[in-house]
């Protein structure tokens, strides 16, 4: 029987990850499940503070996985929009389509800092469902712990630029 293919993002905050992502599942018609939309709908007004994201988001997390890894196994494609921004988070992405024997591919969002800050005005605005709003030092806080993909990782990587 073949696999799916597992879609997933690396990019900065404001990158477009999500709007990549919408376009992927609906290119792929894959299955899209949406870290911001997932998070809200479970956790809404819990999440106050970064951290309160990072334990919530690991906690998704163990319930996401085993959800994509009997997607991917039988045969549906999935785009998950969660960030693959550090080593760390690739490497779970890694153990999701390896435990599923799915080939998979990385799309990193490779945007200037300025451009993901006009973008970031712009959802403050709009404020889709998910979203929260950052300033430029919550970009700036969360962008410290960006790690762009690198060669050795292994990954089939196509690079979006703006």
């Amino acid at each position: 029987m073949k696999t799916g293919t597992l879609h997933f993002l690396c990019g900065k905050a404001g990158a477009g990850k999500s709007t990549l992502a919408r376009r992927l599942a609906e290119e792929e018609a894959a299955l899209l499940i949406v870290e911001d939309v997932w998070l809200a709908r479970l956790y809404g007004d819990e999440m106050q503070t970064f951290d309160d994201y990072r334990v919530r988001a690991l906690r998704l997390r163990s319930v996401v996985g085993p959800l994509v890894i009997e997607l991917l196994r039988a045969g549906r494609p999935v785009v998950l929009d969660l960030p693959a921004n550090t080593r760390a988070a690739r490497a779970w992405f890694r153990s999701l389509f390896e435990a599923a024997g799915a080939p998979h591919l990385l799309h990193f969002a490779d945007v200037p800092d300025r451009t993901c800050l006009a973008r970031i005005a712009v959802r403050n605005r709009e404020r889709p469902e998910g979203s929260h709003e950052l300033s430029e030092a919550d970009f700036a806080h969360i962008t410290s712990f960006f790690e762009p993909p690198q060669a050795d990782e292994g990954f089939r990587i196509r690079v979006l630029e703006p």
